[in-house]
C-alpha cells in the first residue's frame, strides 16, 4: 500500500513538473513575441524602414490611381497630347541575323554498287560545277566485266537455241539472258552502257560514272587507281540555286512567326540587292547562351551569290491581320502593370489598366481594357501617374477640421491668426538639391510680423511603382529682416511637392498656408 502511494505521488509530481515547464516556456515565448512587436513602432533607421516598406509593398503591391482633373494651364504647361485607339492592318517585322547553309534536300551522293579500281577522274576539284549526266570518272571492276561476259554468252546462247525443238531449251536460254541483264541493272549500270554492250558484243572494261544532278562538288574522295567499294562515298554534289538561311531569332519573337511567312535577305557584299524566300521551319531548340531560336528559311539564290557560310541580315515579315492598337507612347509601364490615361474631355483624365500584346512598330496590340475611338494621352504619362498617386494619397488622408489655417474667433488671451504668408524659392521653381526658401509674414494691418517661428515642410507621397518611399523635408527659417524669414534646404527629388508653412508666435499658431510646388531636376 505504501509503495502504491509513493509511486502514485511520484507520477503526479512528474506531471506537475512537465506542466510547469510548458507554462514557463509558453509564457517566455509569448513575452518575447510581445517585446518584438512592441519594439517595431519605435524602431528607426534604414533597415527598419526598408522592412516596413517591403511589407507594405507585399500587401498593397501598387499605389492605387485615381482620375486626374487638371486645368487648361496645367495641361499646356506639362505638354499633354492625345491620340486615338483604333483598328489597324498590322504587318509585323522582325530583324535578325543568319548564316547561309546548303539545302540538304538538294544534295546528291555519288557511289557505286560494286568493287573496283578508279582509272580516270574527270571531276577532280572540290567546288567544281558539274551538270547532270556529265561523266565524273571511269572505273574497272573484275566482277562487272565477268557479269558482262555472262550476259553476252547468254545472249549468244539465246540466239542459237531459239529454233530448238526441245521443250524448255529456248525458254531457259531466254531466262539466263534476262537474269544476267537484271544483275547489271541492279548494279545501277546506265541504260546507255547496256545498249552499248548489246551493240558491240564486247565487255566494257572501263565503265563511266555520270553525275546524278547538276551542282557543285562539295566533297570529293576519288583519286586515280584508288580501290573503292559500295560503302565508299565518291562525291557529294549540291545544287545551290536554292539555299537555307539559319536565322537566329530571339525567343520572345518566335511566337510571332509561322511557316510560310515571307522574308527578305540582304548582304553587305551586295548593296541594294535583296533575296526573297519563306519561313520553312522553326527548329525546336533554344540556344542557352544567346536565348535565340534557329529559324530555317528557304531562299532563292540566283547567280549563286549567296555562299554557304556567308553572314546575312534577315527581315522577317508576318501579317497579324486587323488588330486594335494604341500608340506605344500612351502606355506607362509600372513594372507590375500597364496603364493608359483616357481623356474624357474637359481636362479629365482617367487611369486605366490594360492588357497588351506584341509591339508592332510604334503601336501596341490591345488585348483588353480599351475600345476603339477612345481618346488617350500620348505624352506626359509619368507626370500624370505621379499626380494620380498624389491625389490618391490625399484622398486617403484625413483632412484637418474645418477652419484650420483660416480666421476664427480668438479665445481670451489668444492672438487671432490673420497673418498673410508669401513663399519665394531661389531658384524659382525650386530644383532637386539645395534651394533657398524665403517666407514673408504680413499682419492684417500691413505691418511685418517679427519674432515668429516659421517652419516650411515639403512632402511627397510614396510611389512604389518607382521604388520610392514617401519623402519629407523640414526647414526652420530664421528671421533675416523684419517680417522676412529665410533658410537653405535640400529637396531629394524633382516632381510635385505638397508644401505646408506654419508660423507661430509665443507658442501660438498665427498662420498656416498649404500649396503645391513643382520642382525640376528629375527623380
Amino acid at each position: 500500500m505504501n509503495k502504491y502511494i509513493v509511486r502514485t505521488s511520484l507520477v503526479w509530481c512528474a506531471l506537475f513538473a512537465v506542466a510547469a515547464v510548458s507554462y514557463l516556456y509558453r509564457d517566455r515565448l509569448f513575452s518575447h513575441s510581445v517585446a518584438i512587436d512592441s519594439s517595431q513602432p519605435i524602431a528607426s533607421g534604414p533597415m527598419q524602414e526598408t522592412n516596413k516598406d517591403t511589407a507594405g509593398l507585399a500587401t498593397k503591391m501598387e499605389t492605387p490611381l485615381v482620375p486626374v482633373q487638371l486645368t487648361s494651364e496645367q495641361v499646356a504647361r506639362i505638354g499633354v497630347k492625345t491620340g486615338t485607339v483604333e483598328y489597324k492592318q498590322l504587318n509585323d517585322e522582325i530583324r535578325a541575323t543568319g548564316t547561309v547553309n546548303v539545302d540538304e534536300r538538294l544534295e546528291s551522293s555519288v557511289q557505286v554498287r560494286f568493287s573496283g579500281y578508279i582509272r580516270r577522274v574527270f571531276a577532280n576539284a572540290t567546288y567544281q560545277y558539274v551538270r547532270k549526266g556529265e561523266p565524273l570518272l571511269t572505273i574497272y571492276s573484275p566482277d562487272l566485266v565477268a557479269t558482262q561476259q555472262d550476259y553476252l554468252l547468254a545472249r549468244r546462247n539465246q540466239v542459237a537455241l531459239t529454233g530448238s525443238s526441245v521443250d524448255g531449251v529456248a525458254t531457259g536460254a531466254s531466262s539466263l539472258t534476262d537474269a544476267a541483264e537484271q544483275r547489271l541493272r541492279q548494279w545501277d549500270i546506265p541504260e546507255s552502257e547496256i545498249a552499248k554492250l548489246q551493240q558491240s558484243g564486247k565487255a566494257i572494261a572501263e565503265l563511266s560514272i555520270d553525275s546524278p544532278a547538276s551542282g557543285y562538288i562539295m566533297e570529293r574522295n576519288v583519286l586515280p587507281n584508288m580501290y573503292v567499294e559500295p560503302a565508299t562515298k565518291l562525291y557529294t554534289v549540291a545544287d545551290l540555286s536554292r539555299v537555307w538561311v539559319d536565322a537566329q531569332v530571339f525567343q520572345n519573337d518566335v511566337g510571332r512567326l509561322k511557316r510560310g511567312d515571307t522574308i527578305a535577305v540582304t548582304v553587305d557584299a551586295y548593296p541594294g540587292r535583296t533575296f526573297h524566300g519563306r519561313v520553312e521551319e522553326i527548329l525546336p531548340q533554344v540556344d542557352l547562351t544567346t536565348r535565340t531560336v534557329r529559324v530555317r528559311l528557304s531562299v532563292t539564290n540566283p547567280g549563286v551569290l549567296l555562299k554557304p557560310g556567308m553572314f546575312v541580315n534577315v527581315n522577317l515579315k508576318s501579317s497579324l491581320g486587323r488588330q486594335l492598337t494604341v500608340p506605344a507612347t500612351a502606355v506607362f509601364q509600372t513594372g507590375l502593370r500597364q496603364v493608359v490615361f483616357i481623356d474624357h474631355g474637359n481636362d479629365s483624365l482617367e487611369p486605366k489598366d490594360v492588357s497588351l500584346g506584341a509591339r508592332v512598330g510604334d503601336d501596341f496590340v490591345v488585348l483588353k481594357g480599351l475600345q476603339a475611338h477612345q481618346q488617350i494621352v500620348t505624352s506626359a504619362n509619368f507626370l500624370l501617374d505621379s499626380e494620380s498617386q498624389l491625389q490618391a494619397s490625399a484622398g486617403s488622408y484625413t483632412p484637418p477640421p474645418p477652419g484650420v489655417g483660416q480666421q476664427r474667433a480668438a479665445k481670451p488671451g489668444e492672438q487671432q491668426p490673420t497673418v498673410s504668408i508669401d513663399l519665394v524659392t531661389i531658384p524659382d521653381p525650386p530644383q532637386k538639391g539645395p534651394n533657398t526658401f524665403r517666407v514673408k509674414l504680413t499682419a492684417a494691418s500691413g505691418q511685418p510680423v517679427i519674432g515668429a517661428q516659421v517652419t516650411v515642410t515639403f512632402f511627397m507621397a510614396a510611389m512604389p511603382a518607382m521604388g520610392m518611399r514617401a519623402m519629407t523635408a523640414n526647414s526652420q527659417l530664421s528671421e533675416k529682416s523684419p517680417g522676412a524669414y529665410e533658410r537653405t534646404g535640400a529637396l531629394a527629388s524633382g516632381g510635385t511637392w505638397q508644401v505646408t508653412i506654419t508660423a507661430k508666435q509665443n507658442g501660438q499658431t498665427i498662420g498656416t498656408k498649404q500649396l503645391r510646388v513643382n520642382a525640376t531636376g528629375g527623380m
